[in-house]
């Protein structure tokens, strides 16, 4: 009789715990598949499959900005092109685009980096914008779609994404006019791993440049995990107060 060797168990074991894997990892891709189905149904012209009482979440993203769509313009996230502000003083209101490097996001585990930490994913699918000059002020409306995939390390509940939006003025050396961080709660479960997120701006206020200012105006999106962080560590340190006067 042949003695078994020990290491068959392992390789067995190991075996065994590959397609497990490859199961959570399928569901998780098969997730973000769905994702992008959706984003072509809002970046297309195709119909949504919702009743006529009851209106698509594009329409509804629509809907913040008003019922023209032309004033709404919502672009594709990577390349828009600039459209009139509706006011009574004429500008092209600036076009919003993706910051690079920023156009996704993933929240891993932490202390792991591979495809069965990732815990969320989140991605841009649309956005829009639409301007209103008043006093020589200039506010922009500025809106983002996007959607959040449940990963193979995550569990269902409320999460937060970190959504930057920036005004710079482009050239040589470019310039910070307005940027803020917003923290937004998104809820997923466990019956529904894919969800869209929608987000709107509408304190973004400045100035009205000259023309010749305006027309170099870009209005940047993106994930934000890093300033997310800096900010958390910020509310954590401790203030001090004004030190006590000696007698």
């Amino acid at each position: 009789m042949s003695r078994r060797d020990p290491r068959d168990s392992s390789r067995v074991g190991a075996i065994a715990a590959r397609p497990a894997a490859a199961s959570a990892i399928g569901l998780f891709l098969l997730a973000l598949a769905g994702g992008c189905s959706s984003t072509e149904e809002i970046l297309g012209d195709r119909p949504q499959p919702a009743p006529s009482s009851s209106p698509s979440f594009t329409e509804r993203f629509r809907n913040l900005f008003g019922s023209s769509e032309k004033a709404s313009a919502a672009q594709p996230a990577a390349a828009s092109s600039a459209q009139p502000a509706s006011s009574e003083t004429k500008v092209n209101c600036p076009p919003t685009d993706v910051r690079q490097g920023a156009a996704t996001l993933q929240m891993t585990a932490p202390g792991e980096d591979n495809a069965m930490a990732v815990r969320y994913q989140a991605t841009f699918s649309r956005t829009a914008r639409q301007c209103t000059v008043s006093a020589g002020t200039l506010t922009i409306k500025v809106g983002v779609q996007g959607r959040l995939v449940l990963g193979p390390a995550g569990t269902p509940g409320e999460t937060h994404v970190p959504l930057r939006y920036a005004l710079v003025q482009e050239g040589i050396q470019p310039k910070t006019i307005w940027s803020k961080l917003y923290m937004l709660p998104v809820a997923i479960t466990a019956d529904q791993p894919s969800v869209p997120f929608t987000h709107v701006v509408e304190d973004l206020v400045v100035p009205l440049p000259p023309g010749d200012e305006l027309d170099r105006y870009v209005v940047y999106v993106g994930f934000d995990p890093q300033g997310a962080e800096l900010e958390k560590k910020q509310q954590r340190k401790p203030q001090r107060g004004p030190k006590p006067r000696s007698g």
